[in-house]
């Protein structure tokens, strides 16, 4: 009966760890999130106005460009973990919004809002179902992660718009 019970409490201790440490990696995600957020303002708040119909080269994506192109990819990794479907619908919103500073900040806000009330809405079984993308099956929290990495690149890519334009770049938000 001891070894039982001992059992018992062992297995209840580990998912009760279990759950606990999974809700720490989904409200850890919705705050690494946020802050990216806040972060890409930054950056979208640096570049004047006239700024965001800058190319580098010809052949580069605008400013304006890069930073909706960010805003496609977080509904679209977000849309496939999900589910649900893009505020967007199939249209892009690199083709189809005007490349201004406040339409651009608004379009590229509305995507992390997405992102973040998705996350917030997602159970940890959830964050650790598979999904196949690339020909790869990963966690859903992986995908999560290969989606954070492509708006960190993009906004990364950003700074050398805003040197360019004369501008100094946001200062690093790691925390």
């Amino acid at each position: 009966m001891k070894k039982l019970t001992l059992l018992f409490t062992f297995m209840v201790t580990v998912f009760a760890c279990a759950t606990v440490c999974a809700q720490v990696t989904n409200d850890q995600m919705v705050a690494e999130w946020q802050r990216a957020k806040n972060y890409t303002k930054a950056y979208l708040d640096a570049m004047p106005d006239d700024g965001y119909s800058f190319k580098p080269t010809p052949e580069m994506r605008s400013f304006a460009g890069q930073m909706l192109h960010l805003a496609d990819a977080n509904y679209g990794f977000i849309s496939g973990v999900s589910g649900k479907p893009s505020p967007l619908g199939k249209t892009s919103a690199e083709k189809t919004i005007e490349q201004t500073k406040a339409a651009t900040t608004k379009a590229v806000m509305d995507s992390y809002d997405f992102v973040i009330s998705t996350i917030q809405g997602m159970t940890p079984a959830q964050l650790q179902e598979t999904m196949k993308i690339a020909g790869k099956d990963l966690s859903k929290a992986t995908v999560l992660g290969k989606a954070f990495e492509h708006q960190t690149h993009h906004r990364g890519q950003a700074t050398v718009y805003l040197r360019l334009k004369g501008v100094t770049p946001p200062q690093e938000m790691l925390f």
